[in-house]
């Protein structure tokens, strides 16, 4: 047992139905995988050593959750609820996802975004206990090791950062494992991966935060960030370590900077199980919004002209995407790109110009573009105007910067304009869902990036659709895993979006909604899931699931069955001691 308390016990499907345990007491209470703190009935607390460890009434799970949603209520803002979740979890792990299960809605606001952002910021005031991994310059070399000691949980994902693009706030050094953290609890809450399964990675290369870097308290590895050759081989160093440990998990990249992202999701391709969710969870969220439109205008999306403000990881992300569905609806990749447009600070991105090199696929040729005599005519405005753009997607994080003019413009090419705000937080969105309204007499189909309350025009009440990338990423990670797919291809999110698309009900339609509820994640999750591993199959890159010895054999319907049976819940598990 390698000096390991306890050992995990599956059924044919994967999923865990009894924990053996090496140890007692306070071994066994004090383990936040087992520990079941008051739900412990008095055989259990004879049989393994708890007797005296807890008061004598036994309160069950539906009871503890009551208790602990009433202490969270009493607390006086939302970091405070963060924290006493997070402090929840690292006690007991079921009864916080119970707790988080209770209300999806309300809670995932506090353990992901907005509240996540706070807790990275002030993450070594805050720390508490210990999790996941840090990767330094001083423990690289050694990271085979490192990794090996998490072997006996069955690692199925790790969400991994080098923490330097952060939810809109940038580099936050250390602290950004938080992401991580919170995102590993959506794949729980949404897939059903059991958080033993599931692995936080921090690569702290540094930090240039000069906050950070002055802070006495810092937690981080207190250094400039490293570059060029340093950076890329220690990178390389940590999947190579990775491959070796865990060969049939899943590595989610997640927060790097736009460059590095895109440069090292593209470097890991066919070497690991992997993708970038910044890039592509949020351009399969987004294509299931704009399909979603498509449903109601009843057009096809190959006949729409899109527009995306804002060339970031995201940006780009939903570019490819688009591209890749236009691909499937049989256009050539050419075709498909002269219909999207792509604007960065300097306007639309043309051929020729000095742009990054994830940028330059979706370039312009300055050729096909008379309208445009001087810089002035690249902008926002003007294109919309010169191209006949019916979708208008923001990424910018301009607030604002969809104006009357804008949207006024995008109609004039269409009936039912698809504008999509996505930037976060709510402060930073293109355009407000109730002004969006007024400027188009309520014809506007949209979707946003933050969270809004529902908008009432002529008589109407419209809900704003959340494009929540936790509609994708729990999904996809359980239908590569499943499906035992040796990597991650692009057509898994399209896959993933159509399913996200198909959802949403006609009353959802009716109601102005692009993408289904939060509440609905987990029944979404299933949909998705399965979606992609069908398209696992269909592409020939599936193979026998690894975790499972209920084999699917490439027939959808038994795909089907394990993921539904793979999937864990909330529930005390049975303590069998050794």
């Amino acid at each position: 047992m390698s000096g390991q308390s306890y050992a995990l016990k599956f059924d044919e499907y994967g999923n865990t139905r009894e924990f053996f345990v090496y140890s007692s007491g306070t071994g066994i209470s004090g383990n936040s995988f087992i520990n079941k703190g008051t739900a412990f009935s008095e055989e259990e607390r004879d049989r393994l050593g708890l007797t005296g460890l807890f008061p004598p009434a036994v309160r069950n799970l539906d009871k503890q959750v009551e208790n602990s949603r009433g202490k969270v209520e009493k607390k006086v803002d939302d970091i405070e609820r963060f924290i006493y979740i997070r402090s929840l979890f690292d006690r007991n792990v079921t009864l916080a996802h119970a707790l988080i299960r209770s209300d999806i809605a309300r809670y995932m606001s506090i353990i992901y975004t907005p509240t996540v952002g706070l807790a990275c910021r002030h993450y070594s005031s805050m720390f508490r206990s210990a999790n996941g991994i840090h990767f330094y310059p001083g423990n690289i070399d050694r990271a085979e090791d490192v990794l090996r000691r998490f072997l006996h949980r069955d690692i199925r994902v790790a969400v991994v950062t080098d923490n330097q693009g952060i939810l809109g706030i940038g580099d936050q050094g250390a602290g950004g494992i938080a992401i991580c953290v919170g995102k590993l609890m959506l794949y729980t809450q949404g897939a059903g991966i059991a958080p033993w399964h599931c692995l936080p990675v921090s690569l702290d290369v540094g930090t240039n935060n000069e906050e950070l870097l002055n802070d006495d308290e810092y937690l981080g590895w207190r250094h400039r960030r490293l570059t060029g050759d340093d950076y890329i081989n220690f990178v390389q160093r940590f999947a190579r370590a990775f491959r070796n440990v865990f060969p049939n998990a899943l590595c989610q990249w997640e927060d790097f900077s736009k460059q590095n992202a895109f440069a090292i999701r593209d470097a890991y391709l066919h070497d690991l199980i992997s993708f970038n969710d910044d890039i592509q969870g949020t351009g399969a969220v987004a294509l299931a919004g704009i399909l979603t439109a498509m449903r109601i205008k009843k057009e096809r999306l190959r006949d729409q002209v899109f527009l995306i403000h804002g060339a970031g990881a995201g940006g780009i992300g939903i570019a490819e995407q688009i591209e890749t569905a236009l691909c499937e609806e049989g256009l050539r990749v050419e075709e498909a790109r002269d219909r999207i447009l792509t604007l960065d600070s300097r306007g639309l991105i043309i051929a020729g110009m000095d742009h990054l090199p994830y940028k330059k696929k979706f370039a312009k040729n300055p050729a096909g573009l008379a309208w445009i005599k001087d810089d002035k005519d690249r902008q926002l405005e003007n294109v919309v105007r010169n191209t006949g753009v019916t979708v208008l997607i923001g990424t910018s994080g301009q607030a604002g910067c969809f104006t009357r003019e804008v949207v006024e413009a995008v109609l004039a090419h269409t009936d039912r304009p698809v504008i999509m705000p996505l930037s976060n937080p709510t402060a930073m969105a293109e355009a407000l869902p109730e002004d969006l309204y007024e400027w188009t007499g309520g014809r506007v189909l949209i979707g946003t990036g933050s969270p809004f309350a529902p908008v009432s025009f002529g008589g109407r009440t419209y809900r704003v659709g959340q494009c929540n990338n936790v509609f994708v990423f729990p999904g996809v990670g359980l239908g590569v895993l499943a499906s035992g797919a040796r990597e991650v291809r692009p057509e898994f999110f399209t896959a993933a979006a159509r399913a996200v698309s198909d959802f949403v009900s006609q009353a959802e339609m009716n109601e102005g909604a692009l993408v289904p509820d939060v509440t609905a994640l987990r029944e979404v999750t299933l949909k998705v899931a399965c979606a992609v591993g069908e398209c696992a199959i269909r592409m020939g890159v599936s193979r026998p699931c690894s975790f499972s010895t209920f084999q699917h054999n490439d027939d959808p319907v038994r795909l089907d069955e394990l993921i539904r049976k793979m999937r864990w819940e909330p529930n005390y598990l049975p303590l069998v001691a050794m």
